[in-house]
């Protein structure tokens, strides 16, 4: 049996169904005015991030000696830290360093958790009893103690953060994406894959995954928010990005010393992570309301 050729035309027509369901789903976040608010709070941070060169009056590493703790001021609108450097400029690079983390930490988190879950869900059985129970000793300890004990043994950098907020969340995620796939693999289609001989990890990563999407989306986005906490908490205990690093974190560690004197040094800083965290927390309830309506 031959198959028909596929036209310039067709191809074209395919093109623009995929737009279209992209822009359908796109269009979910707009009649959501939480979510509206959420993402323009984020894409503000993004922006930030991505012209920090343009909006830092000075290098985010550039010390002033004559100019200690300064309130804001035409050449430091947000005043000086207490080596002298600009903080608007600390706080634009710093949000590079955190919009970059942060979601790697998730993703890396999202990739470990939905394997684990995945495998526990759909096998079932000793396979499941075995992977849950570690997890469950995982999530026993508190999550600052195991950041502590963590980025203590391996020491504090980038890629050691990102793994340590790995570790500590890929167990919420397998969690998660376990429930579903209990939900899931009893659905009608999936024995109909079992029956026509697919294999179980077709079955699980094209039949389930896809289908378990929605909450592990929403849910990846208010772990953001919660990495983005992690990440301060680390910089403010001195277990994050090693100095001169701009870390927002750092920065209120550092101003807190003097927040009798300079309190914006702290206020700065503090205001800029939670209203990311804000802003990603509103993104991801508009959408969860919003994909709950139309279920």
């Amino acid at each position: 049996m031959t198959m028909a050729a596929t036209t310039p035309g067709d191809r074209v027509e395919t093109r623009r169904r995929g737009w279209r369901r992209l822009w359908e789903g796109a269009s979910i976040i707009f009649q959501s005015r939480v979510a509206v608010i959420g993402i323009a709070i984020v894409l503000f941070w993004i922006l930030v991030a991505i012209f920090a060169p343009l909006i830092a009056p000075h290098g985010p590493l550039a010390q002033d000696s004559s100019a200690i703790n300064q309130p804001p001021s035409r050449l430091y609108p947000l005043g000086t830290d207490n080596l002298g450097r600009d903080i608007l400029s600390r706080l634009a690079y710093g949000s590079r360093t955190i919009l970059i983390l942060a979601p790697l930490s998730v993703l890396a988190s999202v990739a470990v958790g939905t394997f684990l879950g995945l495998i526990g869900g759909y096998y079932g059985g000793l396979i499941d009893e075995v992977v849950m129970r570690v997890l469950d000793a995982i999530m026993a300890f508190p999550t600052i103690l195991l950041y502590l004990i963590i980025i203590a043994a391996i020491g504090p950098s980038a890629v050691n953060v990102v793994i340590a907020i790995t570790f500590v969340g890929a167990p919420g995620v397998a969690r998660l994406v376990r429930s579903l796939t209990l939900d899931i693999r009893t659905r009608d289609y999936i024995r109909a894959a079992e029956t026509r001989g697919e294999s179980s990890f077709y079955i699980m990563f094209v039949e389930i995954l896809p289908n378990a999407r929605g909450p592990l989306i929403i849910d990846s986005m208010l772990r953001v928010g919660y990495a983005i906490f992690a990440i301060g908490t680390l910089g403010f205990l001195g277990l994050g990005l090693p100095p001169p690093t701009p870390d927002w974190g750092g920065m209120i560690s550092e101003a807190r010393k003097y927040i009798w004197t300079s309190p914006l040094n702290v206020l700065w800083p503090a205001i800029a992570i939670s209203s990311l965290v804000v802003g990603l927390n509103l993104f991801a309830d508009g959408l969860r309301e919003e994909s709950t309506r139309y279920q």
